[in-house]
């Protein structure tokens, strides 16, 4: 479930609260950048974190761009929530994502393992699933990643 504009929240199951994500949209020629975790190298997610105590969402993707890529956002504008479920948790999730943009060269730090840009139809990439099935459909109906097309992908 993708909401562009206010925070919605999924109905928890039982009194579980979903575990609050910010994330970072980071589009550079219609490339998105990607990081995959150490504890799971083989799947990449949007750049970002949990937020700390009192933290706000605008603080927390700053503190994680910093922590994880060593880059300042430039310009952040917020995009969607997304309500699906936390790949390494296994819990409902809710992410709220900016668009950003970034003047620094991003390198992995903290608990990543690697960075990569991906374009929309990447086969050769493992992708959480609240990207695939949510962020990158809005990316493209936004005209932010080019349509995919299975020809040429």
């Amino acid at each position: 479930m993708v909401r562009e504009s206010g925070a919605v929240f999924p109905p928890a199951s039982g009194d579980q609260e979903p575990l609050a994500v910010v994330a970072a949209v980071i589009v550079q020629e219609e490339r998105l950048l990607m990081v995959s975790k150490q504890a799971a190298p083989d799947v990449f997610y949007l750049p970002g974190g949990k937020p700390d105590p009192g933290e706000g969402a605008t603080e927390t993707l700053h503190r994680e761009l910093g922590e994880e890529l060593g880059v300042r956002p430039v310009g952040s504008r917020f995009l969607a929530d997304v309500a699906a479920q936390a790949v390494l948790e296994g819990v409902p999730m809710m992410m709220t994502v900016f668009e950003v943009g970034i003047s620094q060269v991003p390198h992995p730090a903290a608990e990543l393992a690697d960075t990569r840009w991906v374009s929309s139809g990447e086969r050769d990439v493992k992708l959480a699933p609240a990207v695939r099935e949510h962020v990158l459909p809005l990316l493209r109906q936004r005209g932010l990643l080019a349509a995919y097309d299975p020809v040429r992908d």
